[in-house]
């Protein structure tokens, strides 16, 4: 059975903070595990609501990885041009066991060579992008292909984390890791996905994500041509 040591997630500004948090809860709960919070310099990073996480390890001081996880945020727009990010990436990514994105992390795994021909998932509205990038997008909460995890928005990274841990631990830990933290969610409405949400909140979503689609496209674009070159 896999046993992780190292632990990383990948951070940038502008991040979503509950994407990694959400993992991190869970996979901090391994027995014998080391988790570094890594970013190009070891410091404060700025997520996208507002609070500063401490990212404990820069990347020239990083040990080689077991798992490394990238979570997603605005800050992908800069993280899939920023070079150092993605040479960090590529060189955990040859010696670690997985490599791992929740919400539009996958991008950033996209950016860095890292999701071409493989299956992946990402965010619902930022899903039909990941072709882009040579992926087979999979409409699923949680995908995995072989060494590769990703996970859906936000929410679904404490489901990613949840899914590694029992496909690599078993069952048994993840039960407990589960009731450990209570999770049993029952939210208020059902409409956390496309499929569930009426045309009214479909709409108002999409109106808000629309500018952002736009200028996360033209990264996208630029990101692809610069790698067809």
């Amino acid at each position: 059975m896999t046993r992780l040591r190292r632990i990383g997630f990948l951070l940038f500004d502008d991040v979503t903070q509950l994407d990694f948090t959400g993992p991190l809860q869970v996979l901090n709960r391994l027995p014998g595990i080391s988790i570094h919070l890594v970013a190009r310099a070891a410091g404060p990073v700025r997520t996208d609501c507002g609070p500063f996480i401490l990212a404990d390890t820069a990347f020239e001081d990083c040990p080689q990885l077991d798992l490394i996880c990238v979570p997603g945020g605005w800050g992908v727009d800069q993280a899939m041009e920023d070079a150092p990010t993605l040479d960090f990436l590529r060189r955990q990514a040859a010696g670690a066991q997985y490599v791992t994105s929740v919400c539009t992390g996958a991008f950033v795994l996209g950016a860095a060579g890292l999701l071409a021909g493989r299956k992946a998932t990402t965010h619902w509205r930022y899903h039909a992008a990941l072709t882009r990038f040579g992926a087979e997008a999979v409409q699923a909460r949680v995908v995995r292909d072989g060494s590769l995890f990703t996970g859906g928005g936000v929410t679904a990274g404490i489901d990613f984390a949840l899914t590694i841990v029992r496909e690599l631990y078993g069952d048994d830990l993840a039960r407990s890791i589960q009731l450990g933290l209570e999770y049993d969610p029952a939210p208020p409405f059902d409409c956390g996905s496309p499929g569930k949400a009426s045309a009214t909140v479909l709409d108002a979503v999409e109106s808000r994500f629309a500018p952002r689609w736009e200028a996360f496209l033209d990264v996208v674009d630029r990101v692809t041509a610069a790698s067809d070159t």
